[in-house]
């Protein structure tokens, strides 16, 4: 697997992860939303660097400028509900691209620390020789992502993967790396230190979706 972080340098990014880290701001789901948007923004154009272009020609008022445009077709597929301001960031760039969700879930079947992933609900576009990419905030045991992978590869063969995270635990890498093809591009905003008992990330920045979005049931 071919892995990207992008933090090892500094950046703006580095300010927006601060953010989003912060429980001094965490009451603010606007501003949240808002930063996951603007490090998704960043992580396209990071990852527009790896793509393939074609050769162009184009009418300015005063004559032909060549140049050159995104020959890759893109699908963007999220992992609901946490990956949708992630989402929408890299669609900001990649506005050209089809899009696809599906529902994956931690199910605790005994009320303990032990759970299983659901992957339930998706609606995705023809992944078919195209470049998928997959987003999800957080990679902590690296469960959800494998199930989803394997879930969309049902669904057809996709040119390349790639898989964009904000924030993800040593532990969650180790579990893509074992269980996903090599070919595989990780894209990283953060690497942390660790999970800790209960399966979370530390130091993290808590739940995704609920900072995002609101508590759930």
């Amino acid at each position: 697997m071919q892995i990207h972080l992008l933090s090892e340098n500094n950046s703006v990014l580095n300010h927006f992860l601060a953010q989003i880290r912060d429980v001094k701001i965490h009451n603010d789901s606007l501003r949240f939303r808002r930063n996951i948007e603007r490090i998704g923004e960043i992580m396209s154009y990071e990852l527009s660097k790896e793509l393939q272009y074609e050769n162009i020609k184009i009418q300015t008022p005063l004559s032909i400028k060549k140049t050159t445009q995104v020959k890759d077709s893109l699908v963007l597929c999220s992992i609901l509900r946490a990956g949708l301001a992630l989402h929408q960031g890299f669609l900001n760039y990649f506005d050209a691209a089809e899009n696809g969700f599906i529902s994956a879930y931690r199910h605790h079947p005994n009320n303990d620390d032990y759970f299983e992933i659901k992957v339930e609900y998706q609606a995705v576009a023809d992944i078919n020789g195209k470049n998928v990419i997959l987003i999800d905030p957080m990679l902590a045991t690296g469960q959800s992502i494998v199930a989803v992978y394997h879930k969309l590869m049902e669904r057809g063969t996709p040119k390349d993967i790639h898989i964009a995270v904000v924030i993800a635990a040593p532990e969650g890498i180790a579990y893509l790396e074992k269980y996903l093809p090599e070919n595989c591009h990780l894209w990283i905003a953060a690497l942390d230190e660790k999970l800790n008992e209960h399966a979370y990330i530390v130091p993290g920045l808590g739940d995704a979706g609920d900072l995002a979005y609101g508590n759930k049931l």
